[in-house]
């Protein structure tokens, strides 16, 4: 991918709205920052009528060295991108294949009639997932010398990748925000100075949807329930048999995890393999495919891996909601040689999208969150909150090479999306877990009436008693806000930390700021983007991994004005929470998901 310069194309913008009671599946009384406890949250978003995407090349796909998607402000002129079925035209398929995908086509024809003939629920519908500032955007070439206000700490020297979800074609029926293709978005630092750029992550599903010009592997969440969800997977695999798809190598988008190990940016989802990311010269992103550590890894790999700041380790999961064994442990040296699977036992797939280590440890959670492919028979989501399962955290040593030593800690009613760290205290035979309980468990999946809390807990798992408690760190009920998304110091990942710095979940499913939470005190001090600012997770970079001071360092966040309908990046110093710089961006970001930062020694590295 290579800089060009901007096409008379026009990106649209999306309608916003002001809040509405039932969205993103949630639904409460609205809430005010102002009064600084708001423990129930409610979305903030009102389906529009109509959703705008950009128009996108439906060409037989070959890897682009150019883009030329503009970058100028958008109007608000209705479009949508041009969707072309290729079954029956410019296609090597021979007269079966074609006769074929014909069949099939009408089939999926009737099948999305159906569906849409019932409203669908907040959860999948797409006039509620990617409305506003959650939709998709058009690849952006590097821009260079970007505006700045302020000025760029030296110490942020490198770049600062975020991935998010940013569906290429629009949904023709059900879609949640995490069925979205993977897009990168880019700030590249040299010398006080800042690129940006924005580039699909080329996954082997996005090619061959690219080659057919339009969607038509299934969407996970969005369509995957309930008889017609069984319907979208006959179809896939049928045209799997008549070689009308390929899903032998993978079916993922790549669109939630970033991590630098190896020398190779990894940008990774839950149901496919890794795919490496190259950050170029100029600061553009290139693609170099999917990456099985020379035909070590043959399986999935879950999209919070974790890099070890002393050994240079990466330690993960991965987990299978069809076969046993459900849930693989695994870690790979910091030369990428992979060790043996471990298998965790567990009863049912689990919705594992995260875990903990320590520096002897990993602390794997089985919760309430499972996986049941049988309800879809019944008409229901395969992903279920099983109420009767008592949540518990399994104890694994980093280097075992079976599960024979995994010792299990019950914590009843506790469900962790993210875990932020874990440590170990020997004095007491503990190990401290910190994360965000969120309740309900299911509610970022399935539709509820429930308001939705997340609240930073510290879990204590005792390894000589077998038991666990479970306390909110911040004790004073005037100072409880939503937190989920974010990080402690990634160096001293494993080891006993001071600083969590979280995202600010509110109003649901917008992030308003973020929180700096003393971990030992439950003290909070919160940081805003400003009126009508919203942003994502909030990246701790380091001034100087020696640093005595934990907190030295700086926070990096992408942040959107929905009034003024534009983006920037927000810099701001982590001991003072004062902004430092802010650059201005020459296009619209969505809101997204995970991020990191590779510094410029480690991008002259790069694989």
């Amino acid at each position: 991918m290579a800089t060009s310069s901007p096409a008379t194309n026009t990106w649209i913008k999306p309608k916003i709205s002001m809040p509405s009671s039932r969205e993103f599946g949630h639904s409460s009384n609205s809430i005010s920052l102002l009064k600084n406890k708001p423990n129930k949250i409610t979305c903030s978003l009102q389906a529009p009528p109509i959703l705008h995407f950009p128009k996108q090349q439906s060409s037989n796909y070959q890897t682009p060295k150019t883009n030329t998607i503009p970058t100028s402000k958008p109007t608000t002129k209705i479009s949508h991108p041009k969707q072309e079925n290729k079954s029956s035209s410019s296609s090597p398929w021979n007269l079966v294949q074609k006769a074929a995908a014909m069949a099939l086509d009408a089939v999926e024809s009737v099948l999305t009639k159906h569906e849409l003939e019932h409203p669908l629920p907040k959860t999948a519908d797409p006039r509620v997932q990617i409305s506003g500032n959650f939709a998709p955007v058009p690849e952006n070439p590097v821009t260079q010398s970007l505006p700045v206000t302020g000025k760029i700490p030296k110490c942020v020297n490198g770049v600062y990748v975020r991935n998010g979800a940013n569906p290429l074609f629009e949904p023709t029926a059900g879609h949640h925000f995490f069925d979205g293709d993977g897009m990168v978005h880019a700030v590249q630092f040299k010398n006080g100075s800042a690129s940006y750029a924005c580039r699909f992550t080329e996954t082997e599903r996005l090619t061959q949807e690219k080659a057919l010009g339009r969607p038509v592997f299934p969407k996970a969440i969005g369509e995957l329930h309930g008889h017609s969800g069984i319907a979208r997977l006959m179809l896939f695999y049928a045209r799997g048999v008549f070689g009308l798809v390929d899903h032998s190598n993978g079916t993922g988008v790549a669109n939630a995890g970033l991590v630098y190990f190896n020398n190779r940016l990894l940008a990774m989802s839950e149901d496919d393999l890794p795919y490496h990311v190259r950050v170029t010269a100029n600061g553009d992103l290139e693609t170099d495919g999917r990456v099985d550590f020379d035909g070590q890894l043959k399986s999935t790999m879950i999209v919070h891996p974790k890099l070890d700041p002393v050994s240079g380790e990466l330690f993960a999961l991965s987990y299978d909601v069809i076969q046993k064994p459900y849930l693989k442990y695994f870690r790979f040296s910091k030369n990428g040689e992979k060790s043996n699977d471990v298998e965790i036992p567990v009863e049912d797939p689990t919705m594992m999208h995260d875990f903990a280590i320590t520096e002897k440890f990993v602390v794997i959670p089985d919760q309430q969150v499972v996986f049941k492919m049988s309800e879809m028979i019944l008409g229901g989501s395969p992903v279920v909150y099983d109420k009767n399962k008592v949540s518990r955290f399994g104890i694994l040593d980093k280097y075992a090479k079976d599960g024979s030593g995994l010792k299990w800690v019950e914590v009843p009613d506790c469900f962790c999306f993210h875990l932020w760290n874990a440590w170990e205290e020997p004095e007491t035979d503990e190990i401290v877990v910190i994360g965000s309980c969120m309740t309900p468990p299911d509610s970022i999946f399935n539709e509820c009436d429930e308001g939705l809390e997340s609240v930073l807990s510290e879990i204590r798992l005792n390894l000589k008693t077998g038991k666990s408690t479970r306390k909110a760190i911040i004790q004073n009920e005037e100072e409880q806000v939503n937190l989920e998304a974010g990080m402690v110091n990634r160096n001293k990942l494993g080891r006993k930390t001071q600083y969590a710095y979280l995202a600010i979940a509110e109003p649901w499913p917008k992030v308003s700021g973020f929180a700096k939470v003393d971990l030992f005190t439950g003290e909070i001090n919160k940081f805003f983007y400003g009126d009508n600012k919203y942003g994502g997770e909030p990246l701790f970079l380091p001034r100087d991994p020696n640093s005595k001071d934990e907190d030295d360092g700086y926070i990096l966040a992408f942040v959107h004005d929905e009034k003024e309908w534009k983006s920037e990046l927000q810099i701001v110093n982590a001991m003072t929470l004062r902004l430092e710089a802010t650059v201005k961006l020459p296009s619209r970001v969505p809101y997204g998901f995970h991020g990191t930062f590779i510094n410029a020694k480690d991008l002259a590295n790069q694989a």
